[in-house]
């Protein structure tokens, strides 16, 4: 995958999959096999790591969908955009930014998320 927008939609695309055969196959396409994640509530490395932080993502915050909040900002290797969860259409529940790392093979190799905006209790 050489174009960003594109990968950075491919990434949206695995959180939003609910389907697990389906979200690995993407996770394997997006996702570099020791690719690490590290977000201020989960560090995980490795594509099944992350396919069970999704998977626990979607159980707390089950019919919410992710979706890109502005332009994808990017240079050499690695990308940064603001993501959005929440009903579709309508305002976000939660906010997050996420900076990615792009390995030599055009799969994300590192995402280092911050949360902007969390719901009380989260």
């Amino acid at each position: 995958m050489s174009d960003m927008n594109e990968l950075v939609q491919r990434y949206l695309a695995a959180w939003n999959e609910t389907d697990a055969t389906t979200r690995r196959a993407v996770l394997a396409e997006v996702f570099a096999e020791d690719a690490a994640y590290t977000d201020p509530l989960v560090s995980v490395r490795g594509r099944d790591g992350l396919d069970a932080t999704i998977a626990a993502v979607q159980g707390q915050f089950g019919g919410l969908v992710f979706s890109l909040g502005g332009a994808v900002d990017a240079h050499h290797d690695i990308a940064r955009f603001t993501w959005h969860l929440g009903p579709e259409g309508a305002e976000p529940v939660v906010i997050g930014f996420d900076v990615a790392a792009i390995g030599d093979d055009g799969r994300i190799s590192q995402v280092l998320g911050f949360l902007d905006k969390v719901p009380a209790g989260v």
